[in-house]
């Protein structure tokens, strides 16, 4: 049987390719997407991923069990003291300071992303919060994989080389891998087969709010 992401990524498929293949990732592929529309969403994503470290906080608390607690803070250590040093440094090469990037307003596509996020995962259980989570943490992974593979990708020459390869890598690949592990293993422990109409809404509308979050840097330009 397949695992609970290829169930939600198979109930949610016209939704999940209107993110995966947005017109944002695609200009991204061939390095056609404008400066300043890239520029826009990295600041974004710096704010947003302040809202991401919240949330694994939030899954140390509703954590049940030790491995559930050590998945989180684990998760939490990795955004704060890796992930957010990284996206600064990448983001210097772009000429965005982390002092300027903290100090612009977030955007309303980030707002109700990440507000959707936190109250899913406050109102419901684990295993919501996860699932709520899903579509970032794997949906990158994927992503940059299929990126990566496509001939069409221009890599010679494209400024956003970088982006691709780093989302590509084996590293991120096998962090969506034990994400899509621990979904697994939240859906045995805390749920049946009638809580999956739940989750497939969840799952869809956190889709779509990535989905709203390429749009987002794209109108920037």
């Amino acid at each position: 049987m397949a695992g609970l992401f290829d169930r939600l990524r198979a109930a949610c498929a016209e939704d999940w390719r209107a993110y995966t293949r947005h017109p944002f990732v695609m200009a991204l592929a061939n390095g056609s997407l404008p400066e300043a529309c890239f520029k826009r969403y990295l600041i974004q994503d710096y704010l947003f991923l302040i809202h991401f470290a919240r949330a694994y906080a939030l899954a140390a608390y509703k954590g049940e069990i030790l491995a559930d607690i050590r998945q989180a803070a684990q998760g939490l250590w990795a955004i704060v003291d890796v992930e957010m040093g990284l996206h600064v440094k990448y983001c210097t090469g772009w000429g965005l300071s982390e002092t300027a990037m903290a100090a612009e307003p977030e955007a309303e596509e980030t707002m109700a992303y990440t507000r959707y996020v936190l109250e899913k995962g406050l109102a419901g259980d684990l295993l919501d919060l996860h699932v709520a989570l899903a579509p970032c943490i794997v949906g990158y992974a994927e992503i940059g994989q299929a990126l990566k593979a496509d001939p069409a990708t221009r890599l010679a020459g494209n400024p956003y080389r970088d982006w691709i390869e780093m989302y590509a890598a084996a590293d991120y690949q096998g962090l969506a891998e034990r994400e899509k592990t621990h979904l697994d293993s939240l859906m045995e422990r805390r749920a049946g087969p009638g809580r999956f109409p739940i989750l497939v809404s969840t799952f869809r509308q956190a889709t779509r709010l990535e989905a709203a979050f390429w749009q987002m840097g794209l109108e920037a330009c």
